[in-house]
């Protein structure tokens, strides 16, 4: 029976796991970068110019943010030291300031590397400020979340937001040709496997390196995997994507835009990967709604119609079979005629509501029950439009303190192209009767 040192001595001749034996040991051995670490990358210009500031990483998970952190470190003689938000509270941090102060007095700086920042409240970012600003620690947060959103105004404002790009298959490719450099041996995978291989990293550098692991520990010498068996042996995984933070946001947005853009092959792309990842169909039921109303209106009165019946048929049916209706109302938004007409014309409204304020309106548009509003004059003169020519008498319908208004100006498009004919006529006679008055 093994004691518990025979056990750790044991452990410590485990081979450590493939991403770590690739660690890159310099700076421009990190992968899918070059706009950060190439010669001319901002990290690159920074080095060479003597100084290192706060940094904030910004990007996907796997892209290098803490490898990168780490030979700062070493480029900058700081003392390296690493926090995890998601473990760290205030006593740590002060545990962390206290030693950087003391390493300052020797003459020593301190990188302070903290993992996933934005999990810090408001009170815990804000202690980072005193010691950033008298120099006791340089700053390098890391964060897979939109900054802007998730850390405070005055942390961003002493600290250089650096983005991170979600490595592509060229830049998988190379680790992974580094990978088989360190194995000694070519992944046992058919050419074909290899590219579905790229495609389920989804751009996560340290994720690639574990599914080669996988497979080389799966593999004998002579095993080949095709796509097959590739799914297999790693499974297939999720696209990067959480429901509550930037994934949701960007891809409801990309759906969105493709469908203002006419585009129904890059919404269906988008739409696609929101069900893939278990989005909730009524939260993009609703946003095919609002396309509906903001960007086609009246120039296709149909798509809301569409958009609401695409809804009640996902109540009805559920999933799977409910995500085709709403994948044939984006089909149908993304390929209708397109007018913001209505949209800037509500705000328009809104706008001169608030500026013009509580105006009356024209008393002759006023109902009058009373004897008394009869006696102030309300209602008189109105004119009952069906009575008129084409149902249209052409008064003037807004408050007497208001110049009459044009908010709505629909375009030459689709069903709109009708209505600015109608609107083009009521025009016309409106200016023959103002002529009328004036004589």
């Amino acid at each position: 029976m093994s004691t518990l040192f025979e056990a750790a001595g044991m452990e410590r001749d485990l081979p450590r796991p493939l991403a770590d034996r690739l660690r890159p040991k310099t700076l421009s051995d990190v992968v899918g970068q070059d706009h950060l670490v190439g010669s001319e990358g901002a990290l690159t210009r920074m080095l060479r110019s003597g100084g290192l500031g706060s940094l904030i990483l910004w990007g996907p998970p796997g892209t290098g943010k803490t490898t990168v952190a780490r030979l700062l470190a070493g480029e900058t003689n700081l003392a390296f030291e690493q926090l995890s938000a998601i473990f760290s509270g205030v006593q740590d941090l002060k545990k962390v300031f206290e030693a950087a102060r003391q390493r300052r007095t020797m003459g020593q700086g301190t990188l302070l590397f903290v993992d996933e920042i934005h999990r810090f409240n408001r009170a815990q970012q804000d202690s980072f400020l005193p010691v950033m600003e008298d120099g006791t620690v340089v700053l390098i947060g890391a964060t897979t979340e939109n900054p802007s959103f998730e850390l405070n105004a005055a942390l961003l404002s002493r600290a250089q937001v650096l983005v991170f790009r979600r490595l592509d298959a060229a830049g998988i490719g190379e680790l992974l040709a580094r990978a088989e450099e360190i194995e000694g041996r070519r992944l046992p995978v058919t050419p074909e496997a290899r590219e579905a291989l790229i495609g389920m990293a989804d751009g996560d550098g340290r994720a690639s390196l574990t599914l080669a692991e996988d497979l080389y520990r799966a593999s004998s010498q002579d095993d080949m995997f095709d796509i097959a068996g590739l799914t297999e042996v790693v499974q297939r995984r999720a696209p990067i994507y959480d429901k509550g933070q930037d994934g949701h946001y960007n891809l409801i947005s990309a759906l969105h835009k493709s469908v203002r853009g006419s585009d129904p092959d890059a919404a269906l792309y988008y739409l696609a990967r929101m069900f893939a990842a278990g989005e909730d169909p009524l939260f993009i039921a609703r946003r095919v709604v609002r396309m509906s109303v903001e960007d086609i209106g009246l120039a296709d009165p149909q798509a809301l119609v569409q958009a609401n019946a695409a809804k009640d048929a996902y109540d009805f049916l559920g999933s799977p079979e409910g995500e085709l209706a709403i994948a044939q109302a984006v089909i149908y938004m993304a390929t209708a005629p397109k007018s913001n007409a209505a949209y800037k014309a509500f705000g328009a409204a809104r706008r001169a509501a608030r500026e013009y304020g509580s105006l009356t309106p024209p008393k002759h548009i006023l109902n009058a029950p009373t004897k008394l509003m009869r006696s102030e004059g309300y209602g008189d003169g109105y004119e009952y439009d069906h009575d008129s020519a084409d149902a249209f008498s052409g008064q003037d319908y807004f408050p007497e303190e208001m110049e009459r208004q044009a908010f709505y100006d629909p375009p030459e498009r689709g069903f709109e192209r009708e209505i600015r004919k109608r609107l083009d006529y009521w025009a016309k006679r409106r200016r023959t009767r103002e002529a009328g008055d004036e004589e």
